[in-house]
């Protein structure tokens, strides 16, 4: 048996990165997981190659920025495994970068979809289906150092800062009713969320390099997914409304 053997799980940003690494390890640990993202091919490629693992992986193509795919994956999770236990929500976009004084309407709204609305809505509709359930659970935050240091642009250090909110207050909110609520806070990793950042903004991109020299090596999505594993699992029954860092360091700099 695994660590997860018995739970269901829901992931989002699931088709890559952290959030494949994520799916990959809960599946091997016994968890039925819900596999959120918009690509398709990448989730079914992802479920295939799980087959043989513990737990099932049932793929779910939506964009988490849409408050009614937020709420309509964890009802699959709930109507195709029988309830829920565990969300982590790690899904995430890049700002380009910029400045307070030269962000962009599209930027802000774009990335505040996928960052902060969306989060909050599965942690909405998760935490409403795990009172109903009566039998506690764990919410998983991905967050990042951007809500601590100027290592982005205004909004995405924003987002992220706003996800580190959601969590402590949903921690303390829900403690009697044995909801676990935990942020991650990531460091640099290797993932493909430079993608969604476009051309940056270069006067700004110039003044955060002085940060991100004094970031540690970038770290593999592997790591990420081991502290998800630790924050989703039994043994971290005493922990809810803790920061967790895996940066390398990086917060001590």
């Amino acid at each position: 048996m695994g660590r997860l053997t018995g739970k269901t799980a829901v992931v989002t940003g699931a088709s890559s990165g952290m959030g494949k690494e994520i799916v990959t390890l809960f599946a091997k640990e016994g968890a039925n997981v819900v596999a959120v993202a918009r690509r398709k091919e990448r989730l079914e490629e992802l479920a295939e190659s799980l087959k043989d693992a513990e737990g099932k992986v049932l793929p779910y193509p939506g964009d988490i920025s849409k408050k009614d795919v937020n709420e309509a994956m964890i009802d699959f999770a709930v109507e195709q495994f029988g309830k829920l236990d565990i969300l982590v929500n790690n899904a995430g976009i890049m700002d380009d970068m910029a400045g307070i004084a030269d962000f962009s309407d599209e930027k802000l709204e774009s990335v505040f979809n996928v960052n902060v609305f969306g989060p909050f809505y599965a942690t909405r509709k998760a935490v409403n289906v795990l009172k109903g359930q009566n039998s506690g659970g764990s919410i998983i935050h991905i967050a990042s150092e951007g809500a601590y240091k100027t290592c982005a642009g205004a909004v995405y250090c924003a987002s992220k800062a706003a996800v580190v909110s959601l969590s402590r207050n949903t921690a303390y909110m829900y403690k009697d009713e044995k909801i676990r609520s935990n942020a991650i806070i990531a460091g640099g990793f290797k993932t493909e969320i430079a993608n969604s950042m476009g051309m940056p903004n270069m006067e700004s991109y110039g003044k955060i390099q002085k940060v991100l020299a004094t970031a540690p090596e970038v770290g593999e999505p592997v790591e990420i997914a081991n502290a998800c594993l630790f924050l989703a699992s039994d043994e971290s029954a005493y922990v809810s409304g803790a920061e967790l860092a895996v940066d390398g360091g990086w917060c001590a700099a």
